[in-house]
């Protein structure tokens, strides 16, 4: 799903201009990323988490040279579905 059948969806489902379900689901976005920036879990209930996760820096190679390089700390965002999510997607499977 894009973000433009998102905003589609959530303008269907409450009537609104199309201005407006963008807005919606802009401050959604933004408010996550605002989230995992400080540092914040988010949990929503029967969907699942979104947590930051920050790797230290290390040592790699560049995979074509051979060459060593350091690769930077970074800060990646995880997702952990919810048992519930689960089962939904598994349901009617044979």
């Amino acid at each position: 799903m894009l973000k433009s059948e998102l905003e589609d969806i959530v303008g269907e489902e409450f009537k609104l201009e199309k201005g407006i379900s963008k807005k919606v689901v802009d401050v959604i976005v933004y408010s996550l990323i605002n989230a995992m920036r400080t540092n914040d879990r988010i949990e929503i209930r029967g969907f699942g988490s979104f947590f930051p996760k920050t790797y230290k820096a290390y040592q790699g190679r560049n995979p074509k040279s051979g060459e060593a390089i350091t690769v930077p700390e970074k800060v990646l965002p995880i997702f952990r579905p919810s048992k519930d999510l689960i089962s939904k997607l598994n349901k009617n499977k044979d």
